[in-house]
């Protein structure tokens, strides 16, 4: 009787550009936003930002809810400046439940996704055996996480090499590289065009 392989393999392409309105149009809430966007198409999860257009705004929040890598709740507060800029946070939110803002701002605002981007591969104690990166146009490093973005830890990164679809192949020797809290990598858009990992 054959060997059987309890090897898995899940692909992800996430081609997405960063989006400066992509959650929230240009809008002045006084209390909670309409969202535009709820989730990204890849399933991934993507660091937010906030746009103000007006001056006078220091000091006012937008909260942020939504779920994490894992589907986990996620709650983000990203404070602007006295100027007409973009602050963005350090959450990567696979989904958005709401955007509430502490006080009506003195121009629209918008909320938008970052080119910084994570997607979880296993929620769980995993083992990677082997991954298969197609390059993207530009030079980037993707992070091998052991929980979630932000309050794991990264074990390894791996270069891609910036010459567009250009694979880079690895096989992990013996039995893998264990993620005892489950297993998530970061990215950044452009870098990559297609990645596929085997876990066990």
């Amino acid at each position: 009787m054959a060997g059987r392989s309890d090897v898995r393999a899940i692909t992800i392409s996430d081609e997405v550009a960063a989006d400066a309105d992509f959650i929230v149009t240009a809008a002045r809430p006084d209390t909670a936003a309409t969202i535009a966007n709820a989730s990204f198409a890849s399933g991934g999860a993507r660091i937010l930002s906030v746009t103000t257009a007006g001056t006078g705004d220091n000091e006012k929040t937008n909260t942020i809810v939504g779920t994490d890598v894992f589907g986990d709740a996620l709650t983000e507060v990203i404070t602007s400046t006295g100027s007409a800029e973009k602050v963005s946070g350090s959450s990567y939110f696979k989904t958005i439940t709401s955007v509430t803002s502490s006080a009506q701002f003195a121009a629209n605002i918008t909320v938008g996704a970052e080119a910084s981007a994570a997607q979880a591969i296993f929620e769980g104690r995993v083992r990677l055996k082997g991954f298969s990166i197609v390059s993207g146009g530009t030079a980037g490093v993707i992070e091998f996480i052991n929980g979630t973005p932000e309050s794991g830890t990264t074990l390894f990164k791996s270069r891609t090499i910036g010459t567009d679809n250009t694979t880079v192949d690895r096989t992990i020797p013996e039995d893998g590289v264990l993620f005892e809290n489950g297993m998530t990598v970061k990215y950044t858009i452009g870098t990559i065009d297609m990645m596929t990992f085997f876990y066990a």
